[in-house]
This record gives C-alpha cells, structure tokens and sequence, in this order.
C-alpha cells in the first residue's frame, strides 16, 4: 500500500494488496483523511479490486465515481 500526493490530491495505490484486506484499508484511509477530500484510490485493472473498493465505499456511504478505470475519486462524505 503507498499513499502519495499528484496535483494536490491524496492518493492510496492497492497495487499489491490481498482481497482480504481492501475494505478495512480503503475505509482507514478515507476515515483518517476525509478532512482532506478529495481523495483517489487506484484499482489497477483488477475488475474484482474495483468491485471489493466500491463495495467498502458503499458501506461508508461516500459520494465517489470512477474517473477512469481503476481508478476512483472519493468527493465527499454522504453521512
């Protein structure tokens, strides 16, 4: 897991990381920067990364889109 900022931007890189592990570490990272909105996570390529991502921002209830693929920008928080 990296963590890095573009363009003023925070973003987690999941490349590498197991299935498992994508909900607890995708929910930290907006938890513990949701003051610094907005936010990307970058997928890769991987269709179930990006459907284990999107189900852990569901669960949080975030405002998110994908703006490319493998990659999401988490807006704002809904809650």
């Amino acid at each position: 897991m990296k963590t890095f900022f573009e363009n003023q931007i925070l973003h987690l890189d999941l490349h590498g990381i197991r299935h498992p592990d994508v909900e607890i570490i995708v929910q930290d990272f907006v938890l513990s920067h949701q003051e610094e909105l907005p936010l990307i996570i970058i997928c890769g390529n991987s269709a179930k990364m990006i459907q284990f991502v999107n189900k852990a921002l569901t669960k949080l209830k975030v405002d998110f889109e994908e703006t490319r693929y493998g990659r999401i920008r988490i807006n704002y928080l809904d809650a």
